[in-house]
């Protein structure tokens, strides 16, 4: 256990050495790592409780997902009816379920059939729940009920959390903040943390707009006083604009002619005769062909950009535009038009997400923090050095100076994975420097009980280290699991604690058993100890 080859004990070192210099750039300002090569600028991250910013607490809005999944089922079903001509009347959404009744009873079984190929099964954890996503039942006198169950609308608000998180992020990520935190909690809700941003306003206009955009045509058969007054074509609704300056509503036609998804780009720019702030858009090759085929049929007639079920503007198309590319203009001001632009590149959320808790925590708190999370380590850290040396003397300077080394890798190794550090994280830190001593312990301990079996001082040195392997690993596996299953379950500052004690734990058994072995080993050759100083 003490024989170390030149080639193994250069490695012990290098390892060493290189998890160590990962953590430089964190004693730098940042100006001054950004000058540094990109592979060099890996730092950590401080959280949230340490530098301050913002948190909200976002929720989907899960009654527009139900409307909006039983408007997909009433769509659906009278997509199947049409296409199998089949005669229907009363196509409607009443009290959560979807009401059809079919003319002719001759066509009730067939009606029934189509519907029910509408039903897909539910994933369940192992493949099918057993579960339907749509049940289609005769409720008599020629009139079939399609009722969506519980389980369905839960997987449908679970997929679009799922969406709205990724959407959220590219948002958010949009800003220029820097390491935001973007999770899941609960059933319905999402976590965003932004440290460093103080004034949330902005994050909260970009994150309660849904954006979702459409091109539709306006309704010229109808002026917008009129159907103000006697209400719109069954093909067309009324919609406001989103110009503050122009109350003026507009019809619109309902059938959408491109969606906001066939978007791949927008960007804020400036216009080259008005100068004023636009937003250039470009489609995929989907949406080009329908955008071509739209405005080559409509020339000469407004169309309407809708984002949010607000007109943006209804401007004229005065020719084909078939380049797949245009342009939004409405009165916006600069930040108006970068935040649009942010808003259709990132998507549109798949429902509302409202705002339901906000906490800003300030610099000063973040400052007091950070502070008292360092008095800790230093208190922490000083007692049980003297500890070490009090009760193992040259050995206590062997164990305290792995320790230190230990300490370095673990922030070398959060700067490596760019990890955010939190004050639940710093608790785990210091919780690490107690394991690693805890190791060095039990190892010396093992030494004295050789030396007391009547073994020579370095015969009891080698067993040390050999007896007390298995006892370590137990103690450190079982704390490593506990700290995987925290990071598994756990959210916000216990994944943070998670990390930094199961990073703690990985060094610890490194420096425990090849470090600080080593630095005994180099002792032992040097010396050829007759007792052990311990």
């Amino acid at each position: 256990m003490l024989y170390f080859t030149r080639w193994k004990a250069l490695g012990i070192i290098l390892t060493a050495l290189v998890v160590c210099l990962c953590a430089v750039p964190n004693f730098f300002p940042e100006a001054k790592v950004k000058t540094w090569p990109v592979w060099a600028q890996r730092h950590i991250v401080l959280g949230l409780d340490l530098q301050g910013g913002s948190s909200l607490l976002l929720e989907v809005d899960s009654n527009y997902v139900r409307k909006e999944k039983l408007d997909q089922v009433r769509d659906d079903a009278r997509r199947v009816l049409r296409d199998a001509k089949i005669q229907y009347t009363g196509l409607n959404v009443r009290n959560d379920v979807v009401e059809v009744r079919i003319t002719k009873d001759t066509d009730l079984a067939t009606a029934l059939s189509k519907l029910r190929e509408l039903s897909q099964p539910l994933g369940g954890l192992l493949g099918s729940s057993g579960q339907r996503s749509l049940e289609v039942a005769d409720s008599g006198g020629g009139a079939i009920r399609l009722t969506i169950p519980p389980a369905a609308i839960t997987d449908r608000i679970r997929q679009s959390v799922e969406q709205s998180i990724q959407i959220v992020e590219r948002r958010v990520n949009e800003l220029g903040t820097v390491e935001p935190l973007i999770q899941r909690q609960g059933d319905d809700r999402i976590l965003v943390q932004v440290p460093g941003l103080q004034d949330p306003t902005r994050l909260k206009e970009l994150l309660g707009k849904t954006a979702k955009m459409e091109f539709r045509m306006v309704d010229l058969t109808v002026p917008p006083d009129q159907a103000q007054r006697g209400g719109a074509p069954p093909d067309s609704e009324l919609l406001p604009s989103a110009d503050p300056s122009n109350p003026q509503p507009y019809v619109i036609k309902k059938q959408v002619l491109v969606s906001g998804g066939d978007l791949i780009d927008a960007q804020p720019g400036f216009d080259q005769r008005t100068n004023q702030p636009i937003v250039s858009f470009k489609f995929n090759s989907s949406g080009s062909r329908k955008f071509a085929l739209a405005t080559t049929e409509h020339v000469k007639e407004p169309f309407a950009i809708v984002l949010d079920g607000k007109v943006i503007s209804a401007p004229v198309i005065q020719e084909p535009i078939t380049a797949g590319s245009g342009q939004i203009s409405g009165s916006f001001t600069v930040q108006q038009a970068n935040d649009l632009a942010i808003l259709l590149r990132a998507g549109a959320l798949p429902a509302p997400l409202t705002i339901i808790e906000e906490r800003t925590v300030g610099p000063g708190l973040g400052q007091d923090s950070i502070e008292k999370g360092e008095l800790a380590a230093y208190v922490g850290s000083i007692m049980v050095i003297v500890f070490m040396l009090v009760t193992y003397r040259l050995f206590g300077v062997f164990a305290n100076v792995a320790v230190a080394i230990n300490v370095a890798m673990i922030f070398g190794m959060l700067s490596l994975l760019n990890a955010t550090l939190t004050l639940p994280g710093i608790a785990g830190i210091v919780l690490t420097v107690g394991i690693a001593v805890d190791s060095n312990v039990l190892i010396y301990e093992r030494i004295r009980e050789e030396l007391r079996g009547g073994r020579n001082a370095i015969s009891a040195i080698d067993a040390g280290f050999k007896r007390a392997l298995s006892t370590i690993l137990d103690s450190n596996i079982t704390t490593f699991i506990a700290a995987a299953v925290l990071f598994y379950i756990g959210t916000g500052p216990v994944r943070g604690f998670a990390v930094t004690l199961g990073i703690g734990i990985i060094t610890t058994v490194f420096t425990a058993f090849t470090l600080t072995r080593l630095i005994v080993a180099w002792w032992v050759r040097w010396k050829r100890p007759q007792s052990v100083p311990i």
